[in-house]
This record gives structure tokens, sequence and C-alpha cells, in this order.
């Protein structure tokens, strides 16, 4: 190495002592934490996305008059479900995770206007049919479909944060509207 390209290394040396190292063990950690969220929330993204298409898929078969790949007898529910099953499978998540959302959606039968119960036949699931998706304003029946909510859990992994091995739920709700030919 050149003497004068010494002098000047060791002047910088020096001259340094040492901050930039500090300077990078105080914000390196920060850095860290904010990339690992950055990760766990765009799996939580991910997930979310994943879940709402389920529930579209779902809320779909349900009112498909037919069904080619289902069994003989398959009823609105049991098509929703196996929808949501294997939409789930093939993004790789555990179908079996998926659950009833905690407070049943409250809409009203397009027939009796009184409250419309889930499908109790669907256990991962609440597929709603024959639910008012808008009312008219005179008062009379709107527009008529079937709905399917449910939830599905998410842990979160961030040390040294509220969230870290948090389980939340994450709603997906699809309403589809009933086609009359």
């Amino acid at each position: 190495m050149h003497p004068s390209l010494q002098t000047a290394f060791r002047r910088l040396v020096r001259e340094t002592r040492g901050t930039e190292i500090a300077e990078a063990a105080a914000v390196l950690p920060l850095l860290f934490m904010i990339l690992l969220g950055i990760f766990w929330f765009g799996q939580a993204f991910t997930t979310y996305g994943t879940i709402t298409r389920a529930a579209q898929e779902g809320a779909r078969a349900a009112v498909a008059p037919t069904c080619a790949t289902c069994a003989t007898g398959a009823t609105p529910g049991s098509s929703a479900s196996t929808a949501i099953q294997n939409v789930l499978s093939v993004a790789k998540l555990d179908p079996n995770q998926a659950q009833r959302p905690t407070t049943t959606p409250a809409l009203l039968d397009c027939k009796m206007g009184t409250a419309n119960a889930c499908d109790p036949t669907v256990t991962n699931a609440c597929v709603q049919e024959s639910v008012q998706l808008s009312v008219r304003a005179a008062g009379g029946v709107g527009v008529c479909g079937t709905v399917v909510s449910f939830q599905y859990p998410f842990k979160f992994w961030l040390p040294f944060t509220n969230l870290n091995k948090r389980q939340i739920l994450l709603n997906a709700q699809a309403r589809v509207r009933l086609e009359t030919h």
C-alpha cells in the first residue's frame, strides 16, 4: 500500500473511533424489525386475499343451479363448503382452520323478511341462502342472493411487539346475487 494511503487510512480510523459501528448497532435491529413487519403484514394480506377468494368461490358454488363435479344430491351448503376447502387447499392453507364467524351476519330472508340463520349442515362457514342483499325503496323485496362468510386464524411473529405470537381471526365474506331466468 502506498505510504500516503496508509497515513490517510490510519487518520480515518483514528478520527471515527468506532462511531459508525455504534450507529450501525443502533439502526440495524430497528431496520430488521421493520423488514419483519413488512413480511408478516404481507403474509396476512396474502392470507386475507386467499380467504376472500375462497368465500367468493363458495358463494358461487352455493348459487350454481347445477354442479357437474358435485355428488348427486349436493346441497348449496355442501357445495359452498367443498369450494372453500378446495381454494384453501390449493393455496396451501389448512381448510380445517376455517370456522364460522363469531357473530352470524344479520340478514333477512327474501320471502319472509325474518332473520336468516346459517345452514346447520356446514361447519366451516356460514352459508345463508335466499337473503336480501338490497332492499327496494318502496319496501318490496330487492335483490336476493346467497352470502358465505367465515373466519380464518393468522398468527404474527414480531418479536418485542404486542403482536408477537398473537393470533387474529381474519374475516371473509362474499355475496352473490341469485339470477332469475
